[in-house]
């Protein structure tokens, strides 16, 4: 049976391509983003077409991830339609480029609500019925950044991103008597192929920002994204992490991985993920609550 996806920030991106992806293996899936009849309708008439062309599923769907009452009418509007929600896929976000000191507290604010707090209202809209389903998945798009090499001005997106990579951990021992699982994706620093760079935020205190772009750190972040450039191999392909999402979620319930990383420049999140993913593991045991590292079966094998 098909599954029904949602999959948040999807007008550009991870989350565009991951749409896709999901659509062309079978699934209905909502391609969710803000002004669809505003600034992102063309995002919107490219999936209708892609939908047409290939025959796929692949819906839009009002979603802005920072207003609740818009959160909830469009997870209301997918259950209204299809009786069920089965994969969540939180995938919106937003970088930043500059030094940290530039930023204000309301842009690290901003940055945090975007990409944290967007996720809880996600959930906050969407678990409710996935917890009396008995089955579900989560799917959260994390970072390298996260556990791997940090270069500098970056700081309120790596920041945001960790804040995001912890919520997701927490809440995959939370879920797992539920029935719902969760994998994180790891993607590292593409930086070709994606928007994100050319997309990202600037500091708000630009004379803050000058002390140090026209100081001793002038010419680092071209530096920094020539270098990363370098790093990634020549093949390297942003596409690799919509097809690890659409793999995932393709495995069989309780078969999924916690998380896969994707980072083609090896920037080091593999090695220290796997270290901290391996105590959690021996620590759940060491407290007796290891069955929380699998998702339970709670679903009516009968009525699937």
């Amino acid at each position: 049976m098909s599954k029904i996806i949602l999959v948040t920030g999807a007008s550009s991106g991870f989350g565009a391509h991951s749409a896709r992806e999901l659509a062309l293996r079978g699934d209905t899936v909502y391609a969710s983003m803000r002004e669809t009849e505003g600034r992102n309708a063309p995002q919107v008439a490219d999936a209708a077409a892609f939908s047409a062309k290939h025959g796929a599923d692949l819906r839009t769907i009002e979603l802005d991830v920072q207003d609740e009452t818009s959160t909830d009418g469009a997870i209301a509007r997918i259950i209204a339609t299809h009786g069920r929600l089965d994969v969540v896929v939180h995938n919106a976000g937003h970088m930043v480029l500059g030094p940290a000191e530039a930023f204000t507290a309301a842009q690290y604010a901003e940055l945090y609500d975007i990409n944290v707090l967007g996720t809880q209202r996600v959930n906050r809209a969407a678990l409710p019925h996935l917890r009396q389903q008995g089955e579900g998945l989560l799917v959260w798009v994390s970072s390298s950044s996260t556990r791997g090499g940090t270069p500098p001005f970056l700081a309120p997106y790596f920041a945001a991103k960790a804040a995001m990579d912890s919520l997701a951990v927490s809440y995959a021992a939370e879920l797992a008597r539920f029935g719902i699982e969760t994998s994180i994706i790891v993607p590292g620093a593409f930086t070709s192929g994606t928007n994100h760079f050319a997309h990202s935020g600037r500091p708000a205190d630009s004379e803050r920002a000058r002390a140090y772009e026209n100081g001793p750190y002038k010419g680092l972040p071209e530096q920094m994204q020539v270098a990363l450039g370098k790093l990634e191999p020549a093949d390297a392909d942003p596409l690799a992490v919509s097809r690890a999402i659409a793999d995932v979620v393709a495995l069989p319930f309780g078969k999924r991985p916690f998380r896969t990383v994707v980072d083609p420049a090896d920037d080091g999140a593999g090695v220290v993920s796997a270290v901290a993913d391996r105590i959690r593991v021996e620590f759940f045991n060491r407290i007796g609550i290891e069955d929380l590292l699998k998702p339970a079966v709670t679903k009516n094998p009968a009525a699937a």
